[in-house]
């Protein structure tokens, strides 16, 4: 069964796909909700839209042509005057057409061009339609309908009216229950839509609250289905904890930053920043710094300065992880970093570089006397430096001068 239009999969879906035309037309307006009407067209909407002054939805095409090409200016259901001839998108409705029509095995027309989303929500009428189209979608979400996550999920990135719309529905506790699935798309919309809504603050701590939900993102994260539903695990833990609360219970859940580390090393490039990101929030909490050098996160980001599309942004989580004197030590002991960080000196663009020679100055100011003659003895070290003090940002001059003395003060007390 298809719970999201309550329609049995049974002969009907059978008959349409046999191509039977004439079964399938008439079996499918005996089921086919009458919301998904246009009144004037009488056929389903491809592009529904909302009428501003009145509130009521057609295809676009077909209210198009009643006002602008037969020059009617009243609305074709109520017969109101039409003060404002204008119409927006009714998004909610267009995805829960298109839905029906794969379910049914009908054709549907190639989206519209993108919309400014956000004319959605213009009007009490809009609002009130998407409302009603994304209460269907979360009642069959209830009932573990893997299609109406997909749908949910796509809705999610859109704006934030839409987002809370979602949540104010429900949505989140049969989201968490999804999370759990063992259908591989399904766990990843679920995932996806999670992370969509705690772009929002307001959602955050309804997610963090819901029972079980974090260890439920966390199982994700650690042994989820594909590794794209692991990196948008890591995605939804660096929203997560941007709130100063959870950083600490975040940081704490069982594999947490063991798993991120895995992410960082084997993602994609996209998962690979998510990472980096949730590394970087998580070490902001002060009780949090130590856990994740024992747990293997100052390792994992050392070994990504190799990665050449997230260098840049590991060399600036490392500077300010190293403003710590823990820091510095831990990240001074790791066996690649200075190679890595000149490696950025050397081929980086203009921020990385200073990136780069801001992290070692740091490494040589609070990383204790090893770490710092690890630093200055580097033989490209000098060359380097004097680059930057030629070619570099301010920024980036400034530290090389800083590092330039405490390099010269090594030697001098080498002589000595």
């Amino acid at each position: 069964m298809f719970l999201l239009f309550k329609i049995e999969d049974s002969n009907e879906i059978k008959k349409q796909r046999k191509g039977l035309i004439s079964e399938e037309i008439e079996n499918t307006f005996t089921t086919l909700p009458k919301d998904f009407i246009c009144s004037i067209s009488l056929n389903i909407m491809n592009d529904p839209v909302v009428i501003v002054s009145t509130g009521q939805t057609y295809d676009r095409s077909s209210i198009a042509r009643w006002i602008h090409q037969e020059g009617r200016s009243t609305c074709p259901k109520t017969g109101q005057k039409l003060v404002d001839l204008s119409f927006v998108p009714n998004l909610a409705l267009r995805h829960l057409t298109t839905l029906w029509c794969q379910v049914n095995g009908l054709s549907h027309d190639s989206p519209p061009p993108k919309e400014s989303l956000p004319k959605v929500f213009q009007t009490r009428a809009s609002t009130e339609a998407n409302k009603a189209a994304i209460s269907i979608l979360v009642q069959n979400l209830a009932h573990g309908s893997e299609l109406a996550a997909g749908e949910i999920r796509v809705l999610t990135r859109t704006v934030t009216e839409t987002r809370t719309l979602i949540v104010e529905a429900g949505a989140i506790p049969y989201l968490h229950s999804l999370l759990k699935s063992q259908n591989a798309v399904a766990q990843e919309n679920a995932v996806a839509s999670i992370f969509n809504l705690s772009i929002d603050e307001a959602n955050r701590s309804l997610i963090m609250e819901e029972h079980d939900c974090l260890e439920s993102i966390m199982s994700v994260l650690v042994s989820g289905l594909t590794m794209r539903a692991k990196e948008i695990a890591a995605a939804a833990l660096y929203t997560l904890s941007s709130v100063h609360d959870y950083k600490k219970t975040i940081a704490n859940a069982d594999g947490c930053i063991e798993s991120l580390a895995l992410v960082l090393r084997n993602g994609t490039v996209r998962g690979k920043k998510d990472a980096v990101y949730a590394l970087y929030s998580l070490w902001l909490h002060p009780d949090n710094c130590s856990l994740v050098v024992k747990r293997g996160g100052v390792s994992a980001l050392v070994g990504a300065l190799g990665e050449e599309s997230v260098a840049e942004k590991v060399a600036c989580v490392l500077g300010v992880m190293a403003t710590q004197a823990l820091g510095a030590e831990s990240i001074g002991r790791e066996e690649s970093v200075v190679t890595g960080l000149m490696e950025l000196m050397r081929c980086g663009r203009p921020r990385g570089k200073e990136k780069a020679i801001a992290t070692l100055l740091q490494l040589c100011t609070l990383g204790g006397a090893v770490v710092k003659e690890k630093v200055v003895k580097t033989p490209a070290l000098a060359v380097l430096t004097r680059k930057l003090l030629l070619t570099g940002t301010d920024r980036a001059k400034r530290k090389a001068v800083s590092l330039s003395k405490v390099c010269k003060g090594c030697d001098q007390n080498t002589q000595r």
